[in-house]
């Protein structure tokens, strides 16, 4: 069925704050299915604001399952119906069963991301809320993904995004993503950690409404290097960039040992920290808020978040899902929205 989208339009524009969010609950057999339904009929405001990019008869398969009563309505633009789960229709390639992984169904799950996407970048969605995919099962049906922010930035056509996770009282974005820990410190250029830094500090300006964003950066070393002593990156690659970007305007602090940058020292008056890889980064973050923090890609022409927690398979029709992180991930697109179109229309 012919998605209702318009051609893209040159962003950024202002966009109507009333636009809805697009939601792609990802992959089929997991939760993703279950915590838009579960969220829709506990906060029935949310379901005015969202349309899920998804197959209906899968929504409406897992809503008999869970034993939530919700009708679902084709969503053919505009706004929103209330008192539904609004749905753009996106076929599913094979039958679905809850919990049971199926490779035919990877086109789909990408699919829904490219309707998502072009209709944000349409004008049609104010942003985008991802639900968890299953990234084994799409390198099963031989498609090369390595995630959400990888994926999305091919789509978008850019070269650097940032993933950042945030919950209440920290954001901690990364310079490198999913990548094997052996690859990393080659991975750290100066031209990367450059563009990382200059895109992190203009969309905490943009999309999050902060006028002089301070960044913590963290070393990659233990000890960030111990003066040469641990690793020579801090020393021929981190701090020329931190001084370079100073010169422009930009308030560092570091390169920070890790181990002792997560304390309120530090965190007390950061609007963000930069962790040199995954790991570095977000055991402190999930530890901190996992069930209600929130993932977003920044760099890219349009808003997204997504949840901060896997497929669950286990839990898939269960009804014990949690909705936390995409109530967390709808707020959060909601006011980086109204923030960016503030500021493009100042």
């Amino acid at each position: 069925m012919a998605s209702p989208i318009a051609p893209p339009v040159a962003l950024p524009v202002a966009l109507p704050i009333a636009l809805p969010i697009a939601v792609t609950p990802g992959e089929p057999a997991g939760i993703g299915p279950d915590i838009c339904i579960q969220l829709a009929v506990s906060q029935p405001d949310f379901a005015e604001q969202m349309v899920l990019i998804c197959d209906p008869q899968l929504i409406e398969q897992r809503a008999a399952m869970l034993g939530l009563a919700i009708s679902v309505e084709e969503y053919t633009g505009g706004e929103v119906k209330p008192g539904v789960l609004n749905v753009l229709p996106v076929s599913l390639r094979a039958p679905c069963e809850a919990g049971q992984l199926n490779p035919a169904n990877s086109a789909y799950v990408l699919e829904s991301l490219d309707v998502a996407a072009h209709g944000c970048q349409a004008g049609q969605f104010a942003g985008l809320v991802t639900g968890p995919v299953q990234k084994s099962i799409i390198n099963d049906a031989d498609i090369p993904f390595s995630g959400h922010t990888e994926y999305l930035a091919q789509l978008c056509q850019r070269e650097h995004v940032v993933m950042m996770l945030a919950t209440e009282g920290l954001r901690v974005a990364l310079a490198t993503t999913h990548l094997p820990l052996s690859e990393v410190p080659a991975a750290i250029t100066a031209p990367l950690l450059t563009e990382i830094l200059n895109i992190l500090h203009r969309d905490l300006k943009e999309k999050f409404g902060i006028p002089y964003p301070r960044i913590v950066v963290a070393g990659l070393n233990p000890h960030a290097g111990e003066g040469g002593h641990l690793g020579s990156e801090e020393i021929n690659t981190i701090i020329p960039v931190l001084e370079q970007c100073r010169d422009k305007g930009m308030d560092l602090v570091g390169p920070l040992p890790a181990d002792t940058l997560f304390t309120p020292k530090y965190l007390d008056n950061a609007d963000a920290v930069l962790a040199m890889y995954h790991d570095q980064g977000l055991p402190v973050l999930k530890y901190k808020g996992f069930g209600e923090a929130v993932n977003i890609t920044l760099g890219l022409p349009l808003i997204r978040t997504s949840v901060d927690h896997g497929t669950a398979l286990d839990l898939a029709g269960s009804g014990k899902a949690g909705t936390g992180s995409l109530h967390t991930a709808l707020v959060t697109a909601r006011e980086m929205a109204g923030n960016w179109n503030a500021h493009v229309a100042a």
